[in-house]
């Protein structure tokens, strides 16, 4: 097959690793694959040398939903978009394009795509769950449902039915617990961007106007992990859905049983007070399935009154603990007390290293769609604790559908997490051994390395595209 795909990557690290992880599995079916991305993101790209079949687009600006300004910023990765397929299409030496696979988060390219007759598959770098339930919460006008009221979302499992609580989102604070008022409007802060901020539960999911234009569907996901949720955007939306994930390094895969060394995985470490070979030692030194694990991602985090709180929760509890700490955080006063019993990392955290170790007991989680992908590979239970976005489905389906975990808040979701609902959901998690026995029968699944369904989803989308084309 001598067929060119184009993979755009969205913003920040969240979109590029399973974009560029997409590539690969496209090179190894001996696709010419072009990663699109901003140039902001060209220093976290590793090394491609390996992989000849994959090249690096660059274009201006920073990738991701529009900012307030940045109009011409646009206008101008529009432009370097158009003059490198331009390039490419008057060059009788290269490969046509057979199509583009567009994350919905740069839909803005699919104009420029569109202008060379190239096929659009919309790319969701999340899972099917956090897509279904925002189409079906949608269709079912949830934003009129009365306190107390329970509804059904017809097509999708009843363990997904939306309480009146489900629909509460307090604003995140600041990113990585950090004062009020240094981040940008929407980002992280409590006041929402222009425009009206992020839709609420029952909006009109905003990915809608993205994929428009689209004659398939994919989804970092595998049936294992979401089949119905799969099936059910199919049906909806009326063309080929795919799962072709979780997109995870390769090596992930191959290391089913070992240890996972992130340095040897991801393109760049950033600055960290511990060391790999640090934090394994200290691991080592901690019973089986012992440790709590703490993390909320690189993009988002707790607010000044929640570090306290959670803190207060981890030095009352009598667990083995690491909590990774964002650079930025200012404003708390207390953490708990490094030693034998806690590991603070501040800075970068070799995640996949830690969910893979087998001292490993549990996962305190923000539910980002990559590490709760990451830590269910791992057979990691979570105490679920959503910031934003598709983290509050993402919860949804990791407590209710998969019973792989429990919530660390009770009851309504816009109210300030207290420090003893998060001590009592500590020893809940870790002393369940029937929820950790069923994150262990969901690991076994993926024993063999990457899902098989999601092999046939490539291959069955390798043979669509080709059917578009003649």
């Amino acid at each position: 097959m001598s067929g060119e795909m184009f993979e755009v990557s969205g913003s920040g690290r969240g979109h590029l690793y399973p974009c560029l992880e997409l590539c690969k599995h496209l090179a190894s079916r001996n696709y010419k694959a072009t990663l699109v991305i901003s140039s902001n993101l060209s220093s976290t790209v590793p090394d491609l040398t390996h992989y000849p079949l994959i090249e690096i687009a660059l274009i201006a600006g920073s990738s991701g939903p529009p900012l307030p300004g940045s109009d011409q910023l646009r206008q101008q990765s529009a432009l370097d978009l158009e003059a490198h397929l331009s390039k490419r299409s008057n060059s009788p030496d290269m490969p046509h394009s057979l199509c583009a696979i567009i994350d919905f988060q740069l839909g803005w390219t699919k104009e420029v795509f569109g202008k060379f007759n190239i096929p659009m598959i919309g790319f969701f770098t999340f899972g099917a769950c956090a897509a279904a339930m925002e189409w079906g919460a949608w269709k079912a006008e949830v934003g009129s449902m009365n306190p107390g009221e329970v509804r059904g979302l017809p097509g999708l499992p009843e363990s997904m039915n939306l309480t009146y609580s489900d629909l509460k989102r307090r604003p995140t604070g600041p990113p990585h617990g950090g004062p009020p008022g240094r981040s940008p409007p929407g980002v992280g802060s409590n006041q929402p961007p222009k425009g009206g901020g992020p839709p609420k539960p029952g909006d009109r999911p905003p990915w809608v106007p993205a994929i428009e234009g689209s004659v398939a569907l994919m989804f970092n996901t595998c049936d294992d992990l979401e089949r119905p949720f799969i099936d059910y955007m199919a049906k909806q939306m009326g063309m080929p859905v795919w799962g072709v994930g979780p997109l995870l390094p390769e090596r992930y895969w191959k290391s089913f049983n070992s240890l996972i060394r992130d340095g040897e995985t991801r393109a760049q470490k950033r600055p960290s007070n511990y060391t790999e070979d640090e934090v394994i030692q200290w691991l080592d030194s901690k019973p089986r399935r012992s440790v709590l694990y703490v993390s909320f991602g690189s993009e988002a985090g707790l607010s000044m009154e929640e570090c306290p709180r959670l803190a207060g929760a981890l030095r009352d509890s009598t667990r083995p603990f690491i909590w990774v700490i964002q650079p930025g955080s200012s404003g708390v006063d207390y953490f708990p007390h490094e030693g034998e019993r806690g590991l603070i990392i501040r800075g970068w955290a070799p995640q996949l290293l830690i969910l893979s170790h087998p001292s490993t007991g549990g996962f305190l989680s923000h539910c980002g769609w990559n590490s709760t992908a990451e830590a269910i590979g791992r057979g990691v239970p979570f105490l679920a604790w959503p910031l934003r976005g598709d983290q509050h489905y993402n919860a949804k389906l990791v407590v209710k559908h998969l019973k792989v975990g429990y919530m660390a808040t009770s009851g309504d979701a816009s109210q300030m997490v207290q420090k003893e609902d998060i001590l009592k959901g500590i020893e809940k998690l870790m002393g369940d051994e029937e929820t950790s026995n069923r994150a262990a029968a969901l690991r076994a699944k993926f024993e063999c390395g990457f899902p098989v369904s999601s092999e046939t989803s490539l291959d069955a989308f390798g043979d669509f595209i080709h059917q578009k084309a003649d």
